[in-house]
């Protein structure tokens, strides 16, 4: 494959996704304070946070700068229905607040920045021009400015991923993951309450940016600096353990909509030992791309479509760090069909490498007759 240069994508990428990182750090803070932060439940009851609208207007607001918004296609999670509400007032403020505070940093991350204040109006154009719904031809950003709300609000891990796709073809990927150590410390939930530790403003915190280009054959890790962009980046490697015994089985927190059942007799029938380990967001694919899990399993339930800014920033980085991503029938997935990725067979197997892999596989059409699916 011709890896293609893209230099100034993937700069521009991993430099906002810094920049989109702090301020989630910053609104995540202020969560935690007495009557701190803004959570509005949008039509499917998820919260949406003054973080999700914020991230989604810087991010769109630089990509316009750096690459002009003439042909620029966005394809993102949040729109600005309930933003224009007339009773969200409070929340606006507090979005515009946020995302001014962060665009004034810009420079310190090698980052265009406004002339003035945005208002709300060029807010809310930012935001709304996240419209695009992707598809096989052409080049769009895919952005899903908090992935994990239900972390980010609890506390707990979550993920800002935005990655590059081309003619159905995933071109680089870049996860911010502020509360995920850099050290692997650890990441189980019991350990959440180590990660709530607060940075030193100027200091290093907790969190890293992790980032990969399609072809290149590395991913790579960056701790999060607090105003500003490290010098240095740490080779990503995933791990050699290739036997289930020994394995660490990532999952989702949420049974809404995935089928913890079926993953924990998949693990049970591959003589899996270990707890699994549930973790919001794709923090899951940052794990095993550092080597600190082997496996991520989802099998969603029948009326659940995944979607694409869920999967496509983790699955690059994880394949460039040395794994393995298909649906549960060994196919690649297919990034061309839109919003949502089509035609999956039955779930999602993320792997630390190939051997691993195909003995999940088939130990999945083994159990599958068996299951209640």
């Amino acid at each position: 494959m011709v890896v293609e240069s893209l230099e100034t994508e993937i700069d521009t990428a991993v430099r906002v996704v810094h920049l989109a990182s702090s301020l989630c750090v910053k609104v995540q803070e202020k969560l935690h304070l007495p009557n701190g932060g803004h959570v509005k439940s949008k039509d499917d009851d998820s919260p949406v946070t003054v973080a999700d609208f914020g991230v989604q207007a810087i991010v769109s607001w630089v990509l316009a700068e750096v690459f002009g918004d003439q042909n620029l296609s966005i394809v993102a999670e949040e729109d600005t229905e309930t933003l224009s509400d007339a009773d969200s007032l409070g929340l606006l403020g507090a979005v515009s607040n946020a995302i001014n505070d962060a665009l004034s940093e810009a420079p310190k991350y090698g980052l265009p920045k406004p002339d003035k204040p945005l208002g709300s109006t060029e807010i809310l154009k930012a935001i709304s021009r996240c419209n695009s719904v992707g598809g096989p031809k052409g080049r769009h950003w895919v952005l899903d400015p908090v992935d994990g709300t239900l972390g980010f609000v609890r506390g707990d891990q979550y993920a800002v991923a935005l990655a590059l796709i081309e003619n159905g073809k995933v071109l680089l990927g870049v996860l911010g993951c502020p509360n995920y150590p850099v050290k692997k410390e650890c990441l189980s939930n019991g350990c959440n309450q180590a990660m709530k530790t607060k940075s030193v403003p100027g200091s290093v915190s907790k969190g890293c940016v992790m980032y990969a280009k399609r072809g290149s054959g590395q991913a790579w890790m960056q701790p999060l600096i607090v105003g500003g962009i490290p010098e240095s980046a740490t080779l990503l490697k995933v791990s050699s353990v290739d036997d289930p015994v020994l394995a660490t089985v990532c999952e989702p927190v949420e049974r809404a909509n995935s089928n913890h059942l079926f993953t924990a007799g998949l693990a049970n029938s591959m003589g899996v030992r270990k707890q699994p380990m549930r973790v919001y967001s794709m923090v899951k694919y940052a794990a095993i791309a550092r080597g600190d899990a082997e496996v991520f399993m989802k099998f969603a339930q029948s009326s659940y479509k995944e979607k694409i800014w869920d999967h496509a920033a983790g699955v690059v980085i994880v394949e460039e760090a040395g794994g393995v991503v298909t649906d549960a029938g060994g196919k690649n997935l297919d990034f061309s069909k839109g919003v949502y990725l089509e035609g999956l067979d039955r779930g999602i197997i993320a792997c630390s490498g190939q051997v691993l892999h195909e003995k999940i596989i088939g130990a999945v059409y083994a159990s599958w007759e068996s299951s209640s699916l």
